[in-house]
């Protein structure tokens, strides 16, 4: 950022402490909404994980998460245990384990977000369609961004 002048240099890093406080309080949000579903918190984002990206098999959360394998295990038993996952065969390899959220356990905890999904309806209800997308590309590749960096780190 050396060629940028120092009024742009002051709101990007501007955006960049905004970020950090937004970061900070949405994992202060999921530490509520997990606390209230008795999961850990790695735990949890795991959930997030297999509600995002899944279904999935361990190998494949344990590489999302950036968890060891054997850590993995105990992630899934007791997300098991909980009810909020299920371990299938895979239709196409019978020997692997597919894991898959359980919807009613995933209506739960969308509705413990119910709050925070209302005020995000009011906070993006501030800014025109053409706004809108703006922030969610910016948000898109702020998260390839994170991941990326996340990568360089596991």
């Amino acid at each position: 950022m050396s060629s940028v002048s120092p009024s742009t240099r002051r709101l990007a890093n501007g955006v960049k402490q905004a970020l950090r406080d937004a970061s900070l309080q949405l994992a202060l949000l999921n530490h509520q909404i997990g606390t209230r579903l008795k999961l850990r918190d790695a735990d949890f984002d795991c959930l997030n994980l297999i509600s995002r990206h899944g279904p999935l098999g361990p190998g494949a959360l344990a590489k999302l998460a950036g968890l060891h394998p054997a850590t993995m295990t105990g992630v899934v038993d007791r997300l098991e245990k909980a009810g909020f996952l299920t371990r299938d065969r895979d239709p196409g390899d019978r020997r692997a384990v597919v894991l898959r959220s359980s919807p009613e356990r995933g209506r739960e905890v969308l509705g413990l977000y119910r709050g925070m999904s209302d005020l995000m309806d009011e906070v993006c209800a501030g800014y025109t369609p053409e706004q809108l997308e703006v922030i969610a590309d910016f948000l898109r590749r702020t998260a390839d961004a994170g991941r990326d960096a996340t990568a360089r780190l596991t």
